[in-house]
């Protein structure tokens, strides 16, 4: 959207030299009445007739005074903020900032202290430099004033317009430009409202009341002007959220990096990384907990906000955020779950629900029914839309006196049985099992809704293994959280729910594994199994513990009971059954569970909360292993990444139970994360290296190898190791270096011109260093055989290769079908080896590529990006498509003639190398 041209429709303050950008910048024209206005004392000049009107005024003095031509450029925080600039005023080189800024400052200059060309041209990675000048446009600046501020785009972390625009009286219709609106308001709504979620002017006002002072007498516009020219740096806090003195008190290394100028403040910290690394804002806000909601993580990762503390902040703001996690209070969500169903009772009296098949069925379902007849048809509609494939339903109708006596009007295709008595659950099912016609079958309450792929998803599951003789479910209350994933059965013979009340989110309730029990509100069987042990054992009638009793019988006669996350139910918990016999039932059959199970039993855990990690899977040969890695090694990363996915995905294979573990924390939804690993492998995608320390105690035990990723997680994580030792085993510690960083690091500086003269035994000096923590490990991995060499002339003769892996494939078009050049590659810091050979490639390859072959060649950028790199240096190379991070690079080779890997410096093997080799032509540096 464009401003209108009466905005900007003041002359040029100077003679407009931008090259290609022929139309004169939006932050180019003068104001006069802003300027007259500004500055008092202009117009008294002006009536002396010291200048001819106020442009001649600002060329003849203005400027010289430190005033400002517009409100778009601020000359007193350009000066301050470029000392080069300010010299060179000094010295008479030039009279102003701003005609610095013209003539040059304008290509990367922050013109404003709520812009920044830097985080505006990164966040907006398609306003190249190519589509600047084909719109005839100086900068990001100009963009940004002629149409992105009309767009709703952010030029600062500290000026967001949905939040600024939400909080103002909308005006001007389609023509409102929420920046403009807070420029023209900065003695108004800039301190009364926020303007982003990183600020709040009216709490910082009230903690520092001497600003309004500063305020007043015009030294600063407004709060946010004082905190971000003079507040940050002398260590005021931003709002209550953020404390700046516990933060620098709570993490040294942050006060570190401000004291050596790394950082103007701790929050400068916090916001680049600390909020994305899960570090505690304030003495009140546990960051890594609210990050790992669901609700939190969903609105993160889908960008609705740039990080979990902007997330809290809002929620706050909002009133969002009470102290019980949101969990409903489970009577009321009890009595809606029963409205729901009676609300389907309209609609069933008009459309009949058809189980009527042809052919022999996928499975058999069981429901045995007592009254309840609403809840029976929301059960029944749910199986329905959940299966569509061929499914025998059994109903054993035991003694109903509710519609349910007429339930063939309004379910057809079933097999019904209506019992004059009550016969019981145990029975009813029996009796139905001997009607069952298909292969699996499936034991269901009537008080349940079934997620999307429910049956289809346990229906995989049970024929994926001729061992798995039973599947079950997550099962879900109606308050949001678990009543379930999988059970367990103590040694006392009693139960348990692993992880009742937790969220059905949590890392540990998502990954497939074998259990004691899955509850019979949802449990699929092999038919051939279940006739086997003549299903429920009569001894347990009328109820309870007959599932608990069934799956360990499938257990004893070698077939496995195995918990999917992936089939979901909801369950209204005893909402089938009302008796007041309840608990002396369970009394009286827990203790024939106990007699007839009592070999069983003495193999099982004690019953006690502490060993509910060890006894929720069952026994099995593989080895249990912890897998710790920088991140949670998703594919799409690169950086090593996908090796370590893929060693994750061999151990899986071969039986290990594998528990992965990040040392930082980082933000993805939860379908990239279980889309990337094997279903038996649980991700503690909610976890980070300040949670190790608990972890591994309330770990203790279970874990028979430790696998660690990159050698300064080693080093940063051995004093945590060694104090929690006691809790893991004694010598199978294995380190997975990754990447040989010494020889790198040398390389690089020689590369880049920055060696100084050094010993002759440097690398030998600096591989004892790099490898000084690896002691601690009886196995060292390298990837190549080249870094295996350099570990053991670190002194360390324990080490073994293992590389990448590659399977080979063809790609779908010809090379006469594909076209351009493509680099895959992440950019993790501003030192990434990736974006030196991207500048080196851009500056010295690219030009003479497209004088050879045109300039319609182009360059296609594949791969993940921290947010923290400033990537704006790329905007100068005609022919970059920055795409960024791609969940299947399968496209992006098939499509490309020519892959580049111009590395100029990097440990171990690229992966990209072996990705590429099998689809386009390979070049790497070594061709230059």
């Amino acid at each position: 959207m464009q401003l209108s041209d009466a905005i900007f429709s003041g002359p040029a303050v100077f003679e407009w030299h931008g090259g290609e950008a022929a139309r004169i910048p939006a932050w180019h024209h003068f104001d006069g009445d802003w300027y007259v206005a500004t500055y008092p004392g202009v117009k008294r000049d002006l009536a002396a007739g010291i200048g001819a009107n106020a442009l001649g005024h600002y060329r003849a003095i203005g400027q010289r005074r430190g005033y400002a031509p517009n409100r778009w450029f601020d000359e007193g925080w350009y000066r301050s903020v470029h000392e080069d600039v300010a010299a060179s005023i000094a010295d008479g080189e030039i009279q102003s900032g701003f005609q610095h800024y013209v003539q040059q400052g304008y290509r990367n200059h922050a013109p404003h202290w709520l812009f920044s060309e830097q985080f505006y041209r990164t966040h907006e990675p398609d306003l190249t430099g190519a589509v600047l000048k084909a719109a005839g446009l100086a900068n990001g600046y100009d963009h940004y004033l002629s149409e992105g501020d009309g767009g709703f785009r952010a030029g600062s972390l500290f000026f967001d317009p949905s939040v600024f625009g939400a909080s103002v009286a909308r005006q001007g219709g389609a023509d409102f430009c929420v920046f403009r609106c807070f420029i023209d308001n900065l003695d108004g709504e800039a301190d009364r409202f926020r303007a982003s979620w990183y600020f709040d002017p009216v709490w910082y006002l009230e903690r520092y009341p001497e600003v309004r002072t500063l305020i007043a007498d015009r030294s600063f516009s407004c709060a946010l002007h004082h905190y971000l020219t003079k507040g940050e740096a002398a260590g005021y806090s931003p709002q209550a959220a953020f404390s700046e003195e516990f933060y620098r008190e709570r993490y040294p290394d942050v006060g570190a990096c401000v004291a050596a100028g790394q950082f103007r403040s701790g929050y400068d910290h916090f916001l680049a990384a600390g909020a994305f690394e899960g570090r505690q804002p304030s003495p009140e806000i546990a960051l890594v907990d609210y990050a790992a909601k669901p609700m939190v993580r969903a609105d993160v990762g889908c960008g609705i906000f740039r990080d979990p503390f902007a997330h809290w902040v809002a929620a706050q703001h909002r009133q969002e955020v009470g102290s019980d996690d949101g969990v409903l209070d489970e009577a009321h969500s009890k009595m809606m779950f029963c409205r729901e169903a009676a609300g389907l009772l309209v609609e069933a009296g008009r459309r009949t629900l058809d189980f009527s098949y042809t052919g022999t069925p996928a499975v058999s379902v069981i429901m045995v029914l007592y009254n309840q007849f609403p809840l029976t048809l929301m059960a029944l509609a749910s199986l329905r839309d959940c299966f569509p494939g061929a499914l025998e339903l059994i109903i054993i109708d035991s003694g109903s006196r509710d519609e349910t006596r007429r339930l063939q009007e309004y379910v057809s295709g079933a097999t019904i049985r209506h019992l004059d008595y009550n016969a019981s659950f145990l029975l009813s099912c029996n009796m139905a099992l001997e009607m069952v016609s298909a292969d699996a079958v499936l034991y269901l309450n009537n008080d349940v809704k079934l997620a999307p792929g429910a049956v289809q998803n346990a229906l995989d599951r049970l024929t994926s293994d001729p061992k798995i003789g039973a599947v079950g479910g997550k099962i879900i209350r109606t308050n949001g959280r678990l009543q379930e994933a999988g059970s367990i059965i103590w040694r006392d013979g009693s139960a348990y729910g692993y992880l009742r009340d937790a969220d059905p989110n949590c890392p540990e309730a998502n990954f497939v594994r074998d259990v004691d029990y899955c509850s019979g509100a949802f449990l699929m069987v092999s038919t051939a199994i279940a006739r086997a042990l003549n299903g429920f054992d009569v001894a347990y009638a009328p109820a309870y513990f007959e599932e608990s009793d069934f799956c360990v019988r499938i257990i004893q006669n070698g077939y496995r009971v195995v918990y999917d996350p992936f089939v979901v139910i909801e369950h209204l918990e005893f909402g089938s059954s009302c008796s007041s016999s309840s608990l002396a039932l369970m009394q009286r059959n827990r203790r024939i569970f106990v007699s007839r199970q009592a070999e069983f039993l003495r193999g099982q855990y004690p019953a006690h909360a502490g060993n509910a990690v060890l006894a929720r899977s069952r026994p099995t040969n593989g080895l249990r292993i912890l897998f710790v890695e920088d991140r949670i090694p998703l594919r799409s990363l690169g950086s090593g990444y996908v090796r370590s996915n893929d060693i994750v995905r061999s151990m899986a294979r071969q039986g290990c139970a594998v528990t992965v573990f990040p040392v930082d924390a980082h933000y993805h939804s939860l379908s990239r994360v279980y889309g990337d690993f094997p279903d038996t492998v649980e991700v503690l995608f909610d976890r980070s290296a300040e949670d190790l320390d608990r972890f591994l105690e309330e770990r203790a035990g279970a874990f028979d190898l430790v696998w660690v990723g990159r050698t300064h997680n080693l080093a940063r994580l051995l004093p945590v190791l060694h104090k929690n030792s006691r809790y893991l085993p004694k010598t199978e510690f294995i380190l997975d270096t990754e990447a040989v960083i010494s020889p790198r690091r040398i390389l690089r500086d020689e590369v880049l011109g920055l060696a100084e003269p050094s010993l002759p035994n440097a690398l030998d000096l600096a591989l004892r260093e790099e490898f000084d923590c690896a002691y601690f490990c009886q196995k060292i991995i390298a990837v190549t055989d080249r870094e295996a060499r350099f570990i053991r002339r670190a002194g360390h003769p324990n080490v073994v290769v293992i590389g990448h892996s590659l399977q080979a494939r063809s790609t779908r078009r010809s090379f006469s079908e594909r076209k351009d050049l493509l680099f895959v590659g992440a950019i993790v810091d501003e030192a990434s080896p990736n974006l030196d050979s991207l500048i080196w490639f851009g500056r010295e390859v690219m030009p003479k590529v497209q004088a050879e072959l045109g300039s319609e060649v182009r360059l296609t950028v594949v791969g993940s990006r921290s947010r923290k790199v400033d990537l704006s240096c790329l905007n100068e190379f005609e022919g970059l498509d920055l795409v960024g991070e791609v969940e299947d690079l399968e496209p992006f080779y098939d499509a490309h003639r020519v892959f580049i890997a111009p590395t100029r410096f990097a440990g171990a093997s690229l992966t990209k190398f072996t990705r590429a080799l099998p689809s386009v032509c390979l070049l790497s540096q070594a061709i230059f």
